[in-house]
């Protein structure tokens, strides 16, 4: 427990109505959405500027608390869960958009800023800002940042690092940095600010970025395919890569989700077929259309029951709606949803869509997949009852085997999601021993006390108490 003197003084740091330690308050931030992950801190509390977070972690590093950053609290590796004698920072109040510049195509925002609410603002000037993760309603860019989130549009568009030009970060010592800089191009020194992006809030703590925007394109055309099989899933990805062809937005869902989504939507998706493809292709109009017909042929080359282009944008967007929705309408179906996102080269698509299913079998889960075909990221939902400890622990299995397969195939454990608390046992095995223990040195060397989100990705504490041991020595 932090004493209470340094919770008054916490309290003094941020003004009293930005300060919580009341039971409802902590058992509300115990969690994220990472399922049967939970550790309640002792207190919540708002900053409303970088310099008040500099002076929480110079408190921090003074009496020996840990800090846990948190924005909208979507993360699904347990990043933002708290862990024991821990405060918990929330981000949402720092929202403002700070500045669209339509000369220089870039954005200058507050950590809090919403996903969906940028891309709404920049697009109504005629920009685009492509990250797209399926908790663009809610999520914040600063967790985005923190994740290195992904999303819908990761395939031709990059991923969310691809887009930060600057971010000014409140190091765990207290000290206020801003990495990079608002030129495109920057190579002056080391490359910090890319060693941030994706650290799940353990090496800093973001409160303002500059992001790269891009011309909003011309068209889009959204085409929706039904395939008889997962083996034809895999051999379509390969067909369109073979083609030249890079969509915007290139997905999937299995029976299991398809029939869940059908169940929680009603668009009238067909429930009987193996696999439904969305494809999004965007740019100029004579390179959409060229590029639609070939997709239109490609399908029926591999035998697609139905191919279909959105006649609207409001046809469109239902049709995006189907895959967005594979997560919200999965967890209805049983009381625990585990959502994970093994990565692996596209070449090794039809094989893992074929090992997951095995798997699934294997250990009697229930287990909808979708994901992002393009990338090779794919998105196993294990469906279970935390309560049952039978079916908890078949479910690990399960997703062992799922993430050791990933890596054979020269993959990874997590395409988007990160590393949090959640897979962290994994980590060793597919970064390597020699690699680990570098992260673990950076973390040192920036956050000498431990006390920013402390054990999250790997176990920063043994490496502290082993260097502590050594000195002892």
């Amino acid at each position: 427990m932090i004493a209470k003197s340094v919770l008054n003084t916490l309290r003094q740091i941020v003004g009293r109505d930005n300060y919580s330690d009341s039971e409802v308050d902590k058992v509300l931030y115990s969690y994220d959405a990472t399922p049967m992950l939970r550790q309640k801190p002792d207190a919540v509390v708002i900053p409303r500027s970088a310099e008040i977070i500099s002076k929480i972690m110079m408190l921090a590093n003074d009496a020996g608390f840990a800090v846990v950053p948190r924005g909208s609290g979507s993360g699904l590796s347990g990043g933002s869960v708290p862990v024991e004698n821990s405060i918990v920072l929330l981000f949402p109040p720092m929202n403002r958009i700070i500045e669209i510049n339509e000369a220089d195509f870039t954005a200058t925002v507050e950590a809090g800023v919403i996903t969906a609410h940028l891309q709404k603002a920049v697009e109504a000037k005629g920009l685009f800002y492509p990250p797209d993760p399926g908790s663009a309603t809610i999520s914040t860019i600063g967790g985005n940042i923190a994740e290195n989130a992904g999303g819908l549009r990761g395939l031709k568009y990059g991923v969310t690092k691809n887009y930060v030009l600057t971010l000014e970060t409140v190091l765990p010592t207290g000290e206020i940095v801003t990495l990079g800089t608002r030129s495109i191009k920057d190579v002056q020194g080391l490359n910090l600010k890319d060693v941030f992006i994706g650290s799940e809030g353990t090496l800093g703590i973001f409160t303002k970025a500059t992001l790269r925007l891009l011309p909003k394109p011309e068209m889009s055309k959204v085409i929706l395919v039904h395939l008889q099989s997962l083996a034809k899933v895999g051999e379509f990805v390969g067909e369109v890569a073979r083609a030249r062809i890079v969509p915007a937005m290139f997905e999937f869902l299995d029976q299991t989700t398809i029939q869940a989504v059908e169940g929680y939507t009603q668009l009238g998706l067909p429930t009987d077929i193996a696999a439904l493809v969305l494809i999004e292709l965007d740019g100029h109009r004579a390179v959409v259309e060229d590029d639609a017909v070939a997709v239109f042929r490609i399908a029926k080359q591999l035998g697609a029951s139905f191919v279909k282009a959105a006649e609207s944008d409001d046809e469109a967007m239902k049709l995006k709606l189907a895959r967005k929705s594979a997560f919200s309408a999965l967890a209805r179906l049983r009381p625990t949803t585990i959502l994970e996102d093994a990565s692996v080269p596209r070449s090794a698509l039809p094989d893992m869509l074929e090992l997951t299913q095995q798997f699934a079998k294997a250990h009697e889960v229930l287990v909808g997949n979708f994901g992002h075909l393009g990338d090779g990221n794919l998105h196993p939902t294990c469906l279970i009852s935390e309560r049952d400890a039978d079916e908890v622990h078949r479910s690990e299995r399960f997703f062992e085997q799922v993430f050791n397969a990933a890596i054979d195939f020269g993959g990874t454990i997590t395409g988007e999601h990160g590393t949090g608390l959640a897979k962290k046992k994994f980590l060793e095995r597919a970064a390597g021993h020699a690699q680990v223990e570098v992260m673990r040195r950076f973390k040192a060397a920036l956050d000498p006390n431990n006390v920013l989100n402390p054990n999250k990705i790997f176990d920063s504490d043994v490496f502290f108490r082993t260097k502590c041991e050594r000195r002892i020595a």
